[in-house]
């Protein structure tokens, strides 16, 4: 129980911090939606997370209605990025360049090639299965970022892999480990990545979403 007010008082004094230094433009549904987002990772981290989705999503929403040019920016900005990193992250020509505002991507249901890629998108859902896919290359980099996003990748053991991923608000699952908050990142690799015979490097980030890493 004293953990609980502990925790709870760090927010309220982390939400009257950010209400303080942005106080000039910071009208009355950024103040709720705020409330609500951060209402919303208080109970992920008690692990009910149906309710704490539900309140971060209705702040979100709110958050983006009442601060819209903020938004494109932020958007824009991502965007930026994600051209600037994807040209140093990909090792040659080969790799595929995605950009869409959704996207949905079925990857476990039937085989599919595993290639060099980056992609990206504003609101986007990826389900890969890494048994059903044909590597391309020994090694393969992939890379994703958005504003909200839904990850899961099913990897076999017999893949070497190396994992760095940032997600501001939501959370970041490996195995049986997982961080759920605000600005989660990790950074890991797999013990047998290097005698693996096929390596895959993951590089994904966003704003706001869940990313799970499951092993077979």
């Amino acid at each position: 129980m004293e953990r609980r007010k502990t925790v709870m008082a760090g927010w309220v004094m982390i939400l009257l911090g950010l209400l303080a230094l942005f106080h000039n433009f910071i009208g009355f549904f950024t103040i709720v939606a705020l409330i609500l987002i951060f209402a919303g990772v208080y109970k992920m981290q008690r692990n009910r997370l149906k309710k704490g989705y539900m309140l971060a999503a209705i702040g979100g929403v709110l958050l983006v209605l009442d601060n819209l040019v903020l938004f494109i920016g932020i958007t824009l900005i991502s965007l930026g990025v994600f051209y600037y990193r994807s040209r140093k992250i990909q090792p040659g020509g080969s790799a595929v360049f995605k950009q869409n505002f959704m996207s949905n991507y079925k990857w476990d249901e039937m085989p599919w090639t595993l290639r060099n890629a980056s992609i990206w998108h504003v609101i986007g859902e990826m389900n890969a299965d890494l048994s059903l896919a044909l590597p391309e290359e020994r090694e393969t980099v992939f890379y994703m970022q958005g504003i909200l996003g839904d990850v899961d990748f099913w990897i076999p053991e017999y893949y070497g892999v190396e994992v760095e991923a940032v997600v501001v608000f939501g959370q970041i699952e490996l195995g049986r480990d997982m961080d759920v908050g605000v600005l989660n990142r990790l950074v890991w690799k797999s013990p047998n990545y290097a005698e693996s015979e096929y390596k895959v490097k993951f590089i994904i980030s966003y704003v706001a979403g869940d990313v799970r890493f499951q092993f077979i």
